[in-house]
């Protein structure tokens, strides 16, 4: 794309269209960009557009936009194998050095809005580039901002602040590794001279302005160009404390002290605005002391008297506005760093801890309108900060933090004054519960928020209280109030108590008022019910000593049909129609009631009910998730009991999941193919028509075109081949089936599951049926094993050759694969099975691959024959080693995959429902000990050559699992001969 008249007409009415209200304009204008995005030049003729005056200021602030979004895709696009992504082609060397050099004199000569956006653009370009292919960069920057200084120029300063701000915060996210050391290393050297510069001079701008009356407007920009001097402070000290900045420390810290303990009247009476400017900046002063103090406790020691007194009177002045917030939750941070650290002793001094507690802690933790009208408006943000421990950057939770700072050196202090404390609030609320109802939940809260978890240990203990006599006599009559609705944020503190303290509680006292539990399902406030329903949903889960479950079927049962209807009924409330802590206790009542025909039938059409519901606009996929895990639950559950049951669900479920299938409805595929897997397997043969005209689309390449899909959709075939092995056989169905095989097998991603489908294959269907297909599935298999070797491919590979080879014995497995290629086998067996045997994991595939190579070597005449008695000795080598050495000793660690089930989100991601999961099959139930196999195998094989396989095992068995060898024979008492 080339710079012309024609070419700035197109872009800018493109731009200009894309800000329609209207949408079938800005669809069009939208894909029109995106052709001539894959143009060469398209970003630098863009970014021209954003520094052309003549043009609209609207347009040109869209493109800047569309400029940084353009280069985060293209400057190095994401590799991906998943072919649902889109692919980007990549911005050529040529066009990313003219973009380099003309970045930034266009960032800097910017209006504010679009400055902002290049400032963006020029960070992605950074995290890339910077500094090893963008060395003009820092010099570039340094010069630029020394002009702007002389000028004074502080809307240019802040730029180039905020852009350097942007490239230095790698140093606070990234590992710490050579590399990094060295790139900070580059940029202290020619920066932090500079940063220091600026800073002292804006310093003496602002104090000559303070002193002289200087005006709101004169210290805005300078106050913000010491926030972002103090950010990039942090970023440039986080890794280590530079040479240069401790030889600076005191400049540093007489500005960062000045900050805390002046006030800058003119700026923080000018509106909200101002004083949030000068709060920002203090915060970042706490942020960087509170590094120091972390970080360099012992060069930092001089200055911290003066800074904890600076903090402590500061909190003291922070009023309980929200918008002082962040400003707080940093000072009080920094505190509780003091608190626990070898510098603790600044609080020992008599009444400086109940000091703490009445004048910084007790307002903090205080409900405040904000957390009311929080309560009432945005339960579900309430709830994630409240009990979700999401709330680590609240005043309430980081004042509770500092207590328990405090208490690790003067524990028994700090319980004294809390206890009294807990105490004195509860006799208040005891004089006057309609007004003092605030000084209850304030008790609760300090009870619940200081209990302590034990390492490994799953419950909270305190010391504040007895937890059972706290329960009965604070907690018990907000359970009992006849009014559910009655000071509501009370209800739920007494509610989270119950939650957090349920392992203390007895079982006797809980069930008393389990009913209760239930009547609270009811209550207005969406808090309320939640924690009611996570209340009964986290009792479910308490566990006794040895692991067995506290709360049983019996204990449910009473109250089974009224909690049930209480817990859809509350799925009926304002705002709660997609609530899914109750979606999450349906799922575990489910999980532990008897279920009878006539609940399993009404519970049934109320989930189909929802699901028909939230098929039209998903929204929250954790309610989703929930709710497809309790269909999967009561599918399994009901039917265990009683099969006819199946039929009734068919009823309930097909037409919802039509409508998902047929409205392309693409974030419940993946739920919905396990779901009918399940449905599938609870059939008996021959499996309903329906179900067959769901297998053809199943075999159909198309349905296999979205990776996220991919899991499921196996799962679905590996029902149909196990339920219907005959009619897979027929009308060229297998051979669909092991074209699906083929294709999962090609990618990287799905390697394994194109192998569960090939096992199922072997597993379900007679060898009259398939072998004609076996020199295929061979020729397949090599051709993937030729082009890439990956650990998943042969893990996959090793598991389906002993699979094969008990199913069908070593002779067919080996003709077979000779039959393709010439002594294959060997160099198979000599190149990947021997050598690899030891990373099989899993309890039935270590049985499986065990038992199939002791198979192999005690029958199978290639490995018998005496020319391969080193491979013979190796195989045993390799056996030995997996039957007798821990898993994580013979396993090479591969990179850590995300764990699915955390991503439950609208992404191209598989999720597994745990209730529809697919029962693991054992194909050697009669081998219950695959280590007394092989010992007998070897035995009763040498006895027919004494003297034969001794000499073998010396020469060719390392020597520790020649050791584990005599063990296990000694062990099962079978010697070898």
């Amino acid at each position: 794309m080339e710079w012309s008249p024609q070419t700035l007409q197109f872009l800018s009415e493109c731009f200009l269209h894309t800000l329609s209200p209207s949408p079938e304009p800005r669809r069009r204008a939208e894909a029109s960009l995106a052709e001539a995005a894959d143009r060469p030049n398209y970003g630098l003729v863009v970014l021209r557009l954003v520094a052309e005056p003549a043009i609209d200021d609207q347009i040109r602030q869209a493109a800047a936009v569309n400029f940084k979004n353009h280069l985060r895709f293209r400057w190095v696009p994401a590799a991906s194998d998943n072919a649902n992504v889109p692919t980007f082609s990549p911005i050529l060397d040529p066009e990313k050095e003219q973009i380099k050099s003309l970045i930034v004199p266009l960032m800097l000569s910017a209006t504010p809005k679009i400055q902002s956006q290049l400032s963006e653009a020029l960070a992605i370009i950074g995290k890339h580039d910077f500094p090893k292919s963008w060395p003009a960069l820092l010099p570039e920057l340094i010069l630029n901002l020394q002009k702007a200084s002389q000028a004074s120029d502080y809307a240019s300063i802040n730029g180039i602040l905020g852009t350097a701000n942007s490239i230095f915060k790698k140093f606070r996210y990234q590992y710490k590794t050579n590399d990094l050391l060295l790139d900070l290393k580059y940029c202290l050297d020619l920066f932090a001279a500079p940063l220091l510069e600026i800073f002292l001079k804006t310093a003496s701008l602002i104090d000559a302005a303070a002193n002289s009356g200087g005006l709101a407007g004169d210290l805005r920009p300078l106050f913000e160009s010491q926030r972002l001097c103090c950010r990039i402070f942090y970023s440039l000290n986080f890794q280590e404390l530079p040479e240069f900045f401790e030889d600076h420390m005191k400049e540093w810290m007489t500005e960062f002290r000045k900050y805390l303990t002046t006030s800058y009247p003119a700026l923080e009476n000018s509106g909200p605005g101002g004083l949030a400017l000068v709060d920002e900046l203090r915060a970042a002063v706490c942020e960087n002391i509170n590094l120091y103090m972390e970080k360099n406790e012992e060069e930092f020691q001089g200055y911290l008297n003066d800074f904890a007194l600076a903090v402590w009177t500061l909190l003291a002045n922070v009023s309980q506005s929200s918008s002082r917030d962040q400003l707080a939750i940093t000072a009080i941070k920094f505190l509780t760093t003091v608190s626990t650290s070898v510098h603790h002793t600044l609080f020992a001094s008599e009444g400086v801890i109940p000091q703490i507690c009445q004048g910084i802690v007790v307002p903090n933790i205080r409900l405040r309108e904000d957390d009311e009208e929080l309560f009432e408006m945005n339960y579900i943000e309430f709830i994630r900060r409240d009990m979700e421990g999401s709330d680590l950057d609240t005043r309430r939770r980081i004042a509770c933090e500092l207590l328990k700072g405090i208490a690790t050196h003067y524990g028994d202090t700090v319980r004294s004054i809390v206890s009294a404390l807990i105490q004195t609030l509860l006799s208040s609320f005891a004089a006057n519960p309609v007004v003092n109802w605030k000084d209850k939940d304030c008790a609760i809260y300090l009870v619940v928020s200081l209990a302590t978890k034990k390492a490994g240990a799953s419950n909270v203990s305190t010391e504040l209280v007895d937890v059972q006599s706290f329960f009965e006599s604070v907690i018990v009559p907000e359970l009992q109030s006849p009014d559910v609705n009655r000071h509501p944020m009370l209800k739920a503190g007494a509610l989270k108590f119950f939650t957090m303290f349920r392992s203390h509680i007895s079982k006797h006292l809980a069930l008393k008022f389990f009913p209760d539990l239930v009547r609270f399902l009811s209550a207005e406030s969406n808090v309320v019910h939640s924690y009611a329903a996570s209340c009964i949903e986290k009792l479910l889960l308490v566990k006794d000593e040895g692991g067995r479950a506290r709360y049983t079927s019996a204990d449910i049962n009473p109250v089974f049909p009224v909690l049930m209807n209480g817990l859809f009924s509350a799925l009926k409330l304002p705002e709660s129609e997609e609530n899914q802590y109750v979606m999450k206790c349906i799922m575990r009542v489910l999980g532990v009631a008897d279920i009878s025909v006539e609940v399993a039938q009404i519970c049934i059409e109320s989930l189909a009910s929802i699901l028909g519901e939230v098929c039209r606009n998903p929204k929250n996929p954790i309610f989703n998730h929930y709710l497809f895990e309790s269909v999967a639950v009561l599918v399994k559950r009901a039917c265990e009991k009683d099969l006819s049951l199946v039929s009734v669900f068919e009823a309930s479920l097909f037409p919802r999941l039509e409508i998902i299938l047929t409205n392309d409805v693409t974030e419940f595929f993946p739920y919905t193919f396990q779901l009918l897997a399940q449905l599938v397997e609870l059939n008996r043969p021959p499996i309903p028509a329906i179900y067959m005209q769901i297998f053809e689309i199943l075999l159909s390449p198309d349905s296999w075109k979205r990776a996220a899909n991919v899991p499921a959709l196996v799962r679905l075939l590996q029902a149909f081949l196990q339920k219907a092995p005959r009619e897979v056989s027929q009308e060229g169905r297998l051979t669909k089936v092991l074209r699906i095989f083929e294709l999962l097998i090609q990618s990287t991603g799905t390697t394994e599951q194109g192998f569960y489908v090939l096992n199922t294959v072997i597993e379900s269907l007679e060898y009259a049926v398939i072998g004609p297909e076996i020199p295929k599935i061979w020729t397949s298999i090599f051709t993937v094993l030729h082009n890439k070797r990956t650990v998943k491919l042969i893990k996959s590979l090793l598991i389906f050759m002993s699979l094969f080879l008990i199913k069908h014995g070593p002779s067919i497995l080996v003709e077979t694969m000779n039959h393709v290629q010439a002594d294959v086998f060997t160099l198979v067996l000599n190149q990947i099975w021997i050598p690899n045997l030891k990373l099989i994991t899993g309890a039935i595939e270590l049985k499986l691959t065990a038992v199939a190579s002791t198979r192999l070597i005690c029958e199978s005449p290639i490995l018998l024959d005496a020319a391969a008695a080193g491979s013979w000795g190796k195989m045993v080598d390799g056996i030995v080693t997996l039957l007798s050495r821990p898993e994580e000793d013979r396993v090479e660690d591969e990179p850590d995959m995300p764990d699915i089930t955390e991503n439950v989100g609208y992404t191209a991601t598989f999720v597994r429902l745990y209730n529809a999961g697919k029962k693991e099959e054992d194909p050697l139930k009669d081998i219950r000990d695959p280590k007394q196999f092989f010992v007998a195998s070897l035995s009763r094989l040498s006895s027919l050559s004494p003297g034969r396989y001794p000499k073998v095992i010396s020469e060719n068995v390392d020597p520790t699992n020649q050791a584990a060898l005599v063990q296990l024979c000694q062990t099962y008492n079978l010697p070898i001969a």
